[in-house]
């Protein structure tokens, strides 16, 4: 039987989606819509929230409140664990599941952090993004008034430390001086060394690469210089979708096992992430 999916918001994201579930053949796609549309005829088993991250709490509290299931990639890191502690009640009350912040990051570089703690347990993680193009900074800089498009770049300085380099199309009369101000008051960018550029055209600059180098140095039992290192270069609207696509697939069984509630990535058994017989999964896998 094949999930069926629907998809609201048809930028990078959504489109990558569309794509990622068009290349399933346990998913079927049921709509788009756009974040106007009316949502109250929605039918799906599992709706994939491709929305700027500041509007994933209340197009998931409404589609909760119906009894479907929703994935996003809601990504400003301190703010998950509330965003899922205020959906897990809704969800409970309507049997419903909800898979938050299931990008790559957070999402699946969350549950390759867990692992590395799981078996290095005392040690330090570090996380370095980019270089590339950061899509939740470059949608933040876009919503500031005055700008008319924009370009967030992650420059990786190391030991978990970034740069932004914020490209920015100013609208017509626009002054330059008080776009900055507001963007380095936004608390995407009010936390790392950001840089503010103006530029004539953003479309001659637009690029969707990034990438991630995670290193982990820690301890094994007693046994200390335990080193690993995770590194990816990625399409990043891409692996997004692909990653909301797979924690669709998990929302189901998981909602199927009557386990209802908000849930991050690494709180999902992996296997439910993937197609397939699980048994021959197993054998193949494992």
């Amino acid at each position: 039987m094949q999930t069926r999916i629907a998809i609201i918001g048809y930028g990078n994201i959504g489109k990558a989606v569309e794509q990622a579930v068009l290349a399933a053949e346990d998913m079927q796609l049921v709509g788009i819509y756009h974040h106007n549309d009316n949502l109250d005829n929605i039918e799906a088993d599992v709706v994939a929230l491709c929305t700027p991250t500041r509007e994933v709490p209340l197009f998931a509290e409404k589609l909760l409140s119906r009894g479907i299931a929703t994935v996003d990639s809601f990504d400003i890191h301190g703010q998950i664990y509330d965003l899922r502690s205020h959906l897990t009640p809704i969800a409970k009350e309507h049997q419903a599941v909800s898979i938050i912040a299931a990008g790559w990051d957070p999402g699946s570089d969350s549950m390759v952090r867990a692992l590395l703690q799981a078996i290095a347990p005392k040690g330090i993680t570090y996380t370095n993004f980019g270089p590339g193009r950061s899509m939740g900074h470059t949608v933040a800089a876009k919503a500031i008034p005055g700008i008319k498009d924009a370009l967030s770049m992650t420059i990786p300085l190391g030991t978990g430390i970034h740069r932004r380099m914020v490209y920015v199309e100013l609208e017509e009369g626009a002054d330059f001086a008080t776009v900055e101000k507001l963007l380095l008051a936004d608390d995407y960018f009010a936390h790392d060394e950001t840089h503010v550029i103006p530029v004539p055209s953003i479309d001659a600059l637009n690029n969707v690469a990034h990438g991630v180098h995670l290193v982990r140095d820690g301890v094994s039992g007693e046994t200390h210089n335990q080193r690993f290192e995770f590194n990816m270069s990625i399409n990043n609207p891409a692996l997004t979708g692909q990653v909301l696509v797979a924690c669709a697939r998990a929302a189901v069984k998981m909602r199927a096992e009557q386990r209802h509630g908000a849930f991050t990535m690494i709180e999902i058994p992996p296997i439910y992430l993937l197609p397939g017989d699980e048994e021959q999964l197993i054998r193949s896998l494992v």
